[in-house]
């Protein structure tokens, strides 16, 4: 059973996720763009706060997104051609991605306790709104406990079969997902979420 899960959420589902979020998002702007967009929180006399808040919160998912893709899909043979260990770039991999996430969750935080309890944000926005935002601080939260599991295994081989895992799923290799059976299930509840949140992208504005 354990099995048959492992397979179906980290084998088809970043499949499933990916064609969910192309199409739907393909089709919601054809069809519906002008609804693409949160309902606006900007236009209610925010304080300076909210300002610094989105500003944190954009750099830091951008700095963390763009992280990912560089550190996940980098081959191995890559970064050891310029003389760093597998253990080197988990290091630096932690250090920058402690870094930024924090900076992303001190922006979030303010985010997510205004949407919750002002109430002016919480009557202008959508069920989907809230699910959106408070899935993206769920997920920000797993990947910042990731880093205390990290610290117990300094010598890479996690992180590459975590690369290994990215690689073998866009490069369409069958059985890509036997690469993270045994990792940590933060690890795996931190990828579970982020497919999560590309599956409901197209249906959030």
């Amino acid at each position: 059973m354990e099995t048959y899960i492992n397979q179906l959420i980290f084998g088809v589902g970043p499949y499933l996720a990916g064609t969910v979020f192309l199409l739907g998002s393909f089709l919601r702007y054809e069809r519906g763009q002008y609804t693409w967009r949160a309902m606006s929180s900007q236009s209610l006399n925010n304080p300076p706060a909210f300002r610094w808040a989105s500003i944190a919160f954009h750099v830091g998912i951008l700095l963390l997104f763009f992280g990912h893709l560089f550190g996940l899909l980098t081959p191995t043979v890559v970064y050891t051609s310029l003389g760093l260990s597998p253990g080197a770039k988990q290091i630096m991999a932690m250090v920058a991605g402690g870094l930024f996430g924090l900076l992303c969750f001190a922006g979030l935080t303010y985010l997510v306790y205004r949407r919750l309890f002002n109430a002016r944000v919480r009557a202008n926005s959508s069920p989907m709104d809230t699910f959106i935002i408070c899935l993206i601080y769920l997920q920000l939260i797993t990947g910042l406990c990731t880093l205390f599991v990290s610290m117990d295994h300094l010598d890479g081989e996690v992180m590459l079969q975590l690369a290994h895992w990215a690689q073998g799923i866009v490069t369409f290799q069958a059985g890509a997902w036997h690469y993270i059976v045994d990792v940590h299930w933060l690890y795996k509840t931190h990828i579970f979420l982020g497919l999560l949140m590309f599956t409901a992208f197209p249906f959030s504005r």
